[in-house]
């Protein structure tokens, strides 16, 4: 049992529709995560409770975000933001129980788009993008060869043991 609690707002009810039961897939996604990451992220192991905030919404939306905090005139596929990048996480680490790790926005039109590019089930690159998502919230990134690697061998585990094919792999 992890303490990481994972809130999903469903913004668009195309989700529910593509994805049954999206708060255990979503549960199980996270769940392999933490497992993964154990060791490495420190204060996942402290007596405290930890939240996501899970977004599942579509382009508009996530256009409008990307533009606004990334510079960016379009939408993208998920969006992280991490309060551990916040100058003040230590202290609230330290002084708080109950402590909100940040927000990821996922958007079903590109999502779903990708999928079909890739050749992939929609539920597949879901977890993917899920676990992609919930590693920028705990830290990893993807700016520096050495870093991509580290993440990206993080989500082929997590993926793997969800019996998803790596997605990284050359064809």
């Amino acid at each position: 049992m992890s303490n990481l609690k994972v809130f999903v707002d469903v913004e668009d009810s195309r989700w529910t529709a593509a994805i049954a039961d999206i708060a255990a897939v979503v549960d199980k996604v996270k769940d392999e995560v933490v497992k993964r990451v154990a060791g490495e992220v420190d204060f996942l192991s402290d007596d405290k409770s930890f939240t996501v905030n899970l977004c599942l919404s579509d382009d508009a939306s996530v256009h409008n975000l990307n533009k606004e905090f990334r510079n960016m005139d379009k939408p993208t596929n998920v969006l992280s933001f991490a309060n551990i990048d916040d100058e003040m996480f230590d202290e609230v680490l330290e002084n708080e129980t109950e402590i909100e790790l940040g927000d990821i926005i996922i958007a079903f039109e590109t999502m779903q788009k990708e999928a079909l590019e890739q050749g992939i089930s929609f539920y597949d690159h879901f977890c993917h993008l899920w676990a992609h998502g919930l590693l920028h919230i705990l830290g990893y990134d993807h700016m520096e060869p050495e870093e991509a690697a580290e993440m990206e061998q993080r989500e082929i585990e997590v993926l793997a043991k969800l019996n998803i094919a790596n997605p990284y792999r050359e064809e």
